[in-house]
């Protein structure tokens, strides 16, 4: 097991190089000027070439490309050319917010969607099994956006249940300021007593986590649903049946745990997808996340920022997998001798 974790990790290490070598070349290769962005105004050609210089873009693009890789492996990840902070200290800033929307949404689809799944594989073509499979269908088909408008419509213009967008309320801030200790706004009202930070961060993130849930709820359930008709159909299970076994007993303990390899990989590639993919549902509610981050910076050149954000993603990515490999050995005793 150490040895493959080893392996892992040098892939690990190979496969960012690799993202950091295509993002940085896909960055220079932008017809606009990251110098004019970050001088504003009409720059000179003067000032301009004094940017570059001062930036080190005058260089060839091997001695770029060094400097930037060496830059990387000191923790130094530049500043943004938009806000002229560091890229690291932007990061962290929004990945909380991003963290704590995609976590929350991804227990929800694992605690609804595999009992959905089991209830619709024990209960083949039953009314619950066609309405679960028209729920996947549906949640696959209709796009986010479609998705996520039509909720803020619902429960911000017709209903007014919920707020239309943010993280916390302006008012909230000012009165009931959450202090930020792990970034994720739930958990910090609830460490500080922040009852009323907490009601609103709550009401603020429904909107944004009941659309992420019921876009992915339709890939778990289904998935779900699948595997338990084939693994119902083995032997061992209808000699469980045979034997009196009880169904519960059957359905958890016997057949899903069959089930959780394929399942974990699911969820896993899920998750670290949702990290970095969020961003349509991320602009639309305009939260404070990575995603929307991402997209601004690449629609501005700032080509620090996106190269940061981008490569910070991978590796989060790359993790989250890590982690999924190695709990197949506790999923699966049986990996640990091979």
């Amino acid at each position: 097991m150490v040895k493959y974790v080893v392996q892992r990790l040098i892939l690990m290490v190979g496969v960012v190089l690799g993202v950091v070598t295509i993002t940085f070349i896909l960055s220079r290769v932008l017809p606009s000027s990251p110098a004019e962005l970050m001088l504003g105004g009409r720059p000179t050609v003067e000032q301009i070439a004094a940017a570059e210089a001062e930036m080190g873009l005058d260089q060839p693009l091997p001695v770029q490309y060094i400097n930037y890789v060496s830059d990387l492996s000191q923790g130094e990840f530049g500043r943004s050319l938009r806000t002229g902070q560091p890229v690291l200290s932007e990061v962290s800033d929004r990945l909380g917010a991003t963290f704590e929307l995609t976590t929350l949404a991804i227990v929800l689809v694992v605690l609804v969607g595999i009992p959905l799944g089991v209830l619709s594989a024990v209960r083949r073509n039953s009314m619950l099994d066609n309405v679960a499979r028209a729920i996947a269908v549906g949640g696959v088909a209709i796009p986010s956006f479609i998705l996520a408008m039509a909720l803020q419509l619902i429960f911000y213009g017709a209903l007014g249940w919920l707020p239309l967008q943010g993280r916390v309320a302006p008012i909230v801030s000012l009165d009931s300021p959450i202090l930020p200790i792990t970034q994720l706004y739930l958990i910090d009202a609830l460490l500080t007593g922040n009852w009323d930070g907490f009601r609103d961060a709550l009401a603020h993130i429904a909107l944004p986590l009941l659309t992420l849930v019921i876009l992915l709820l339709a890939t778990v359930t289904r998935i779900t649903r699948n595997m338990m008709v084939e693994v119902l159909k083995e032997e061992y299970i209808r000699t469980a049946f045979a034997y009196g076994v009880p169904k519960s007993s059957i359905y958890y303990r016997h057949a899903l745990k069959a089930t959780l390899i394929p399942m974990l990989t699911v969820i896993g590639l899920t998750y670290g997808n949702l990290l970095g993919g969020a961003v349509i549902v991320e602009f639309i509610f305009d939260w404070p996340g990575l995603g929307a981050f991402v997209v601004f910076s690449i629609i501005a050149n700032d080509y620090p920022a996106s190269l940061g954000a981008t490569l910070f993603l991978a590796g989060i990515y790359l993790s989250v997998n890590l982690i999924v490999d190695l709990l197949y050995f506790v999923v699966d005793p049986r990996l640990r001798t091979q």
